[in-house]
């Protein structure tokens, strides 16, 4: 970071949320009071856009649009409307239009980095799977398991992991021009809509003596843009599949899978996805489509970088549904005014039938009177409980209103599950479970050698 820039901190500690939403086109609704201040969108008739209200909470940092529960501080609500602001173009990364607004609202000026031209690569031989040699692990077959070793044990991958998994990894061997020749744990890609095509490896290379990861990368010419790794124990099809959990890696996959399947007997017929870096929209359309109504479990790591990809993911899931509704006259002008990759309850609620409308009113005076009971000291814990549990059924029967009256054939639901921290990925903590499960029997171990090392010099 260069000096005098500013950071992430800067912004949460110096500007505050209201600023955030009057520079997107909110003004505040006084009617609503000042202890829980609202804001909300005028459209060009000078009246209220109906259902485009935020909520102002945690004095000042943060806001809510209800009847969603869903709260933004200010880097949450940039990234995910980007659309109202200035500086916002198509393709801009996230973290870029971030800075870029809160640096002018705070009167700091950021310099205007020049778009970095990229050469064209150059041309590359598709993937070809007939260029490798494979070597196939066969549960039945302890032979064919003991060469797959070097790669897993560095990873604690167990064998019953790879038992689970054994259909979808392989050693790819293949000879270079020169006459070498190079063995990498390979993990096939193939097309949602064509599983049977490979049409790339995620590769691993076998662990470095200091026992660091080696080799990471691809094959050569695998279509990284649109092939996933795509894997369930019970070989469940992609299409038939309940619940899908997404991965930037297939050792993660692998990892997650050995943490949870003893608790989660339903791991075996759920889909394991891997986009092996960060997903394209091609890939996230791909599995999408194929995979309404599923739960889609948004497994990426804890990083930045992979934060922003799980809210790609999450708009693209908002999209893929939107884009399987029929269009009927009666439903276009609510469609037509949901926020581009918004959620289906985003639109104009004065655009939906007067019960809709009413159903939403409903949902929306609920929610924020459990808000209120949150904030105010005078209401147990059971009370509290109680009116969210009322906000959540009115809110449920709103959303289903709002789908049977878009006729949707499908409703996504997800869930965002990343590991403990400090861990940065799922392989992490794997192994740092292992390592806290092994610690007590290394003590146990020492003190029976310790124990037989002195009945040994009593018998001296």
């Amino acid at each position: 970071m260069k000096d005098g820039e500013l950071t992430y901190d800067d912004f949460l500690r110096r500007l505050d949320i209201q600023d955030v939403l009057i520079d997107a086109g909110y003004c505040q609704n006084r009617r609503d009071g000042l202890r829980y201040p609202s804001y909300v969108r005028i459209g060009s008739d000078g009246r209220r856009i109906r259902g485009d209200k935020f909520i102002v909470t945690q004095q000042g940092r943060c806001c809510f649009q209800p009847p969603h529960q869903k709260v933004y501080n200010i880097i949450s609500f940039i990234k995910e409307h980007p659309q109202l602001f200035a500086e916002y173009s198509a393709g801009m990364a996230p973290d870029r239009l971030v800075n870029l607004v809160c640096n002018r609202l705070l009167n700091h000026p950021i310099e205007n980095r020049e778009a970095r031209i990229i050469r064209p690569a150059r041309d590359i031989r598709p993937f070809d799977i007939g260029n490798y040699d494979l070597h196939r692990f066969d549960p039945q077959d302890r032979a064919t398991q003991k060469k797959f070793y070097p790669y897993f044990k560095s990873r604690g991958i167990d064998l019953y992991t790879q038992y689970a998994f054994h259909r979808n990894f392989c050693l790819a061997t293949k000879k270079r021009d020169d006459g070498l020749r190079y063995t990498n744990l390979a993990f096939p890609m193939t097309l949602p809509k064509d599983p049977e095509k490979t049409v790339g490896f995620e590769e691993r290379g076998r662990a470095r003596a200091d026992g660091s990861s080696g080799y990471k990368g691809k094959a050569e010419g695998s279509n990284s843009s649109e092939g996933l790794w795509i894997a369930s124990p019970a070989g469940m099809p992609l299409s038939e599949a309940k619940h899908v959990y997404w991965f930037e890696s297939a050792y993660d996959a692998m990892a997650y899978y050995q943490l949870h399947r003893d608790r989660n007997r339903e791991l075996d017929k759920a889909v394991f996805v891997s986009t092996s870096n960060f997903p394209s929209t091609k890939q996230m359309r791909g599995v999408l489509e194929q995979t309404i109504p599923a739960r889609q479990h948004i497994c990426f790591n804890s990083s930045t970088a992979w934060h922003d990809s799980a809210w790609k993911l999450e708009r693209e899931i908002y999209c893929t549904v939107r884009d399987a509704i029929e269009q009927t006259p009666e439903r276009k002008p609510y469609l037509d005014s949901i926020p581009d990759r918004d959620d289906l309850d985003g639109g104009n609620i004065g655009l939906l039938p007067e019960a809709l409308q009413k159903s939403c009113e409903r949902s929306e005076a609920e929610h924020e009177k459990a808000l209120s009971m949150r904030m105010d000291n005078r209401h147990s814990p059971a009370e509290i409980r109680k009116q969210e549990e009322i906000a959540r059924k009115c809110y449920v029967e709103f959303r289903e209103g709002l789908r049977e009256f878009l006729g949707s054939a499908g409703d996504f639901t997800f869930t965002r599950e990343q590991p403990e921290y400090p861990h940065k990925d799922w392989n992490a903590l794997l192994l740092a479970e292992i390592a806290r499960q092994e610690s007590p029997r290394e003590e146990t171990a020492k003190e029976e050698a310790h124990e037989e090392e002195r009945q040994a010099c009593r018998r001296r």
